[in-house]
C-alpha cells in the first residue's frame, strides 16, 4: 500500500467517533421527501461540514422540493473531476424519528434513512476528508446531493442539474445503499409511476343501484389489463401497488384510483409504456365512466456501459489491495440518480454506500463497520483512477 493510501486508512481509522456522530446527526434530522424544511436542514448541515473541511460548498435552492447541495475539493485542479453522488431525502414521514431514533445495537445501526442513505452521505464526506488529509490534489472531487430522489425529482429539475454538473467527469461513484453480499451496481432498470383515476356515478346501493356506475368495477377490469402488460422477456414489469375507492359500503362507488409502478430496461420503451397505459385508460367496461391517467415520476435506466465495467475493475482492484473480499457487479431493479451521470457520459458505479438491509421499511438497518470500510474503499479507488 502506498503512502497516500496509508494516510487515508489512518485518517478513517482515527475518525470513527466523528463519523458515527455525523451519521447520528443526519439521521436525527427528519427529511422525508415531502419535508422540504427537513431536507433543507440536511443540506445546510452538509454545506457547513464541507466548508469547515475547506471545500467550496453551495446550496441550490428548489422551490417545490428539498434543496440540492454541492461541494468541491481541489476546485482549481486541471484534470477532469470525480463525482460523488447521493440524496438527502428519505421515504419516512415526519414523526418516525420519535419512535425509531438513531440507535446502534450490536454491529447494526437503526433509524429512518440510516441505510438509504444518510450513511452514504457520511461515507462520501469522509472519503473527501481522507483524500484531503492525504494531500490529494490531482482532480477536483465534487459531491452532489439531491433533495428529492426518492420521488423521482417530480417537483424539481434536479435530474437535469446532475447531467449538467457531471458532464465531462472522469468517474462517478453513487453512495447509494450497499448490499450485504458485497455487490456493486453497474446497471439499473428505469422506473415510471402513474396514477389512474376513474369517475363513475355514485348512488344509494339499495334504493337505485341501476342508476349507479361503479368506478371500482371499472378500475378492477383495468387492474387486470395493466398487470397483463408485464413482459418478462423484455424485462418490463407493471405493478398496481395501491388502490382506493368508494366511500361507504352501501353506495355505488363514484371514484376509484390506483397507482402503477413500471420497471423497464430500455430508454426507448418509455413511450411504449405510456402508449399501452393510455390504451388501458381509454378502454371502457362500465358505461358512463371516465378514466384519466397521470404520470407522477420516474427514472431513466442506468445503462450498462464498457466504461462502467472498467471503473468497476478499478474498484475491484482497490478491494483486493485493501485485503477485502472482492465485490461483484450486478443489475438491480431499483432506480437511482446514477442514470443521469451515465446519461452525461460518465463512467459510473453505484451502491458504494453503507451496507445493510430492509431499506424503506421500519426494520431498515446498516452494518456499522461498513461505514468505515466503504469510506476507505471510495477514497482509495479515486487514487486508483490514475494508477
Amino acid at each position: 500500500m502506498d503512502t497516500m493510501k496509508r494516510v487515508i486508512a489512518s485518517y478513517i481509522n482515527g475518525h470513527h467517533e466523528e463519523m458515527l456522530a455525523l451519521w447520528e446527526r443526519l439521521v436525527s434530522i427528519e427529511s422525508g421527501s415531502a419535508d422540504k424544511a427537513g431536507v433543507d436542514a440536511v443540506a445546510a448541515a452538509v454545506q457547513a461540514e464541507m466548508e469547515a473541511a475547506g471545500a467550496r460548498a453551495a446550496v441550490i435552492t428548489m422551490k417545490q422540493a428539498g434543496n440540492m447541495v454541492m461541494a468541491v475539493l481541489n476546485d482549481q485542479a486541471a484534470e477532469a473531476p470525480v463525482i460523488l453522488l447521493g440524496h438527502m431525502d428519505t421515504v419516512f414521514p415526519s414523526g418516525t424519528l420519535a419512535a425509531r431514533p438513531f440507535t446502534i445495537r450490536g454491529d447494526k445501526a437503526y433509524g429512518p434513512g440510516v441505510l438509504d442513505m444518510k450513511g452514504g452521505i457520511v461515507v462520501a464526506i469522509f472519503a473527501m476528508k481522507a483524500l484531503q488529509a492525504a494531500s490529494y490534489r490531482k482532480r477536483p472531487v465534487k459531491l452532489i446531493l439531491a433533495g428529492d430522489e426518492e420521488v423521482g425529482h417530480r417537483n424539481s429539475r434536479a435530474a437535469d442539474r446532475i447531467v449538467k454538473e457531471t458532464r465531462g467527469a472522469r468517474a462517478a461513484f453513487n453512495c447509494e445503499t450497499g448490499f450485504l453480499d458485497n455487490a456493486l451496481v453497474v446497471q439499473r432498470k428505469g422506473s415510471l409511476v402513474f396514477q389512474l383515476d376513474v369517475e363513475g356515478v355514485a348512488v344509494h346501493a339499495g334504493n337505485e343501484p341501476e342508476k349507479g356506475r361503479s368506478a371500482i368495477l371499472e378500475i378492477a377490469h383495468k387492474v387486470i389489463d395493466i398487470q397483463n402488460l408485464t413482459d418478462w422477456k423484455r424485462g418490463t414489469t407493471y405493478n398496481v401497488g395501491t388502490i382506493c375507492g368508494g366511500t361507504v359500503v352501501n353506495a355505488v362507488p363514484g371514484h376509484a384510483s390506483v397507482q402503477i409502478d413500471v420497471r423497464y430496461l430500455e430508454p426507448s420503451d418509455r413511450e411504449i409504456i405510456r402508449g399501452r397505459l393510455q390504451a388501458v385508460t381509454a378502454a371502457q367496461y362500465v358505461t358512463d365512466t371516465k378514466s384519466e391517467l397521470t404520470e407522477l415520476a420516474g427514472f431513466l435506466p442506468m445503462k450498462r456501459t464498457e466504461a462502467a465495467e472498467q471503473l468497476f475493475a478499478v474498484v475491484k482492484r482497490t478491494y483486493t489491495e485493501l485485503g477485502l473480499a472482492e465485490p461483484y457487479a450486478q443489475m438491480v431493479g431499483g432506480g437511482s440518480d446514477s442514470a443521469y451521470t451515465v446519461l452525461a457520459g460518465v463512467p459510473t458505479v453505484c451502491a458504494m454506500g453503507v451496507t445493510g438491509g430492509r431499506n424503506h421499511s421500519p426494520q431498515e438497518y446498516a452494518v456499522v463497520d461498513s461505514l468505515f470500510e466503504r469510506a476507505q474503499v471510495l477514497a482509495a479507488a479515486i487514487l486508483n483512477l490514475d494508477a
